[in-house]
């Protein structure tokens, strides 16, 4: 990824959404196109307007913290939106991840056995572990009864924004697919600032931007987001419609993997859904059991 048109877009795309009503300017008609214009821009966040020119052509090598500050005040960023404006800084000064420390291989982190045996202990909820490429890497007892529309029959983990853009089932899995969609992307945007030399979530980009219009549109528009806390609905086709509160936490001993964890709120009808659906998991995996167990006799 070009850091230079990766900068240039997210400016422009975050000034265009600004209108003058927003930061305290009169309204005017004349606007030929969306949002501020560069020397608005410019003005409000105290920069000469050649100075902002340059960071949104794309120069944005050895900008100081004040001048980003200022920036992200300037185009109303949030707390993601500036996290990834300093990503974008400090890949064109050649500073790499963020910081971050060097990633194991992230399917041997995930076999980890303690990290498993706390997976396996939440029992009243869905817990899986997720890597920046978006690839359901381990789940819990639960999770795989939950997920089994996006694992399949095959049995093998999947690329949770593969099933979000190229499998046709996963409109039915998502009632809110629209919403999924967005912020699949504007997670997948946020973690390619914090490593713009991840080679596997470059590919992943290119593979999607070729074979799907929705991800090739959502990925120009240059939102990014973290996943942190909040509420979302599924339908399941075993137990139907389930509304679950979600976690993400940061896995401190493996880097870049994150652990999400899925519960309903107590009593209330997804809550008895989730219990059904660990029913008919323990149930499946008893009668698989006997199958193999008389296959083997």
């Amino acid at each position: 990824m070009d850091n230079r048109s990766e900068v240039r877009d997210f400016l422009t795309t975050r000034r265009a959404r600004l209108t003058p009503e927003q930061v305290g300017l009169p309204p005017t008609r004349s606007r030929r196109v969306p949002g501020l214009r560069r020397s608005e821009v410019a003005a409000i966040a105290g920069l000469s307007v050649e100075c902002y020119a340059r960071l949104e052509r794309g120069q944005i090598a050895g900008a100081s913290s004040g001048v980003l500050e200022a920036l992200a005040r300037a185009l109303q960023l949030d707390e993601t939106e500036r996290a990834h404006l300093y990503d974008l800084a400090r890949a064109a000064d050649g500073i790499p991840t963020s910081g971050r420390p060097r990633r194991r291989t992230a399917n041997k982190a995930a076999a980890r056995l303690s990290l498993r045996w706390a997976m396996e202990a939440i029992t009243d909820g869905v817990a899986f572990v997720r890597d920046p490429q978006q690839n359901l890497l381990a789940t819990n007892a639960l999770g795989r009864a939950f997920y089994a529309p996006v694992i399949g029959d095959g049995g093998c983990l999947p690329n949770l924004a593969r099933f979000q853009f190229l499998d046709p089932a996963a409109r039915d899995f998502y009632p809110d697919w629209d919403r999924f969609a967005e912020m699949c992307v504007g997670v997948m945007r946020a973690e390619a600032g914090h490593d713009p030399h991840d080679r596997g979530l470059q590919d992943l980009v290119g593979e999607l931007s070729t074979r799907s219009e929705d991800f090739r549109r959502l990925w120009a528009d240059h939102n990014v987001r973290t996943h942190g806390t909040g509420t979302k609905r599924f339908h399941h086709p075993v137990v139907g419609e389930l509304t679950l509160a979600y976690e993400e936490l940061a896995i401190t001993a493996e880097p870049g993997l994150v652990l999400l964890v899925y519960t309903a709120e107590p009593g209330s009808p997804s809550a008895e859904r989730l219990r059904l659906l660990a029913s008919w998991a323990a149930t499946a995996t008893t009668a698989t059991a006997a199958v193999r167990d008389s296959e083997g006799t």
